[in-house]
């Protein structure tokens, strides 16, 4: 299988450096959708060096002033699926940056919680 990460089509770069990109997924969930990937094939956030992770971090803010600036969103959901087990399906690192939006959940609080639906809404009594 060819990775989608590793020759991404140039229209799909929002924003680069050394050692990472900022794409914009195939997929998105939200307009604005953007995954931040180190440039060299490696699946897993542990695994890359305290450069990568650095470049990656410096993307990830320039992506979201970019993103600010163009879809003026109202938050942004940050995630990464690390390992099969946690829902990984592209075996390349791959942060997202999901902008969101004021009404674009009918209850938004608990966030990233929500891959566990029963455990998610810890503020409701049980």
């Amino acid at each position: 299988m060819i990775c989608p990460f590793c020759s991404p089509e140039p229209t799909r770069i929002l924003s680069e450096n050394s050692h990472a990109l900022a794409l914009l997924d195939n997929y998105p969930v939200s307009p604005g959708h953007t995954l931040i990937v180190p440039r060299r094939h490696v699946a897993s956030l542990f695994e890359t060096s305290e450069e990568e992770r650095r470049a990656i971090w410096e993307l990830l803010e320039a992506a979201r002033r970019i993103l600010v600036e163009k879809h003026k969103p109202d938050g942004f959901n940050i995630g990464v699926n690390d390992g099969a087990a946690a829902g990984q399906t592209v075996m390349h690192l791959h942060v997202h940056l999901i902008p969101r939006y004021a009404g674009d959940a009918a209850e938004p609080r608990g966030g990233v919680r929500w891959i566990f639906p029963d455990k998610a809404a810890y503020w409701e009594e049980r």
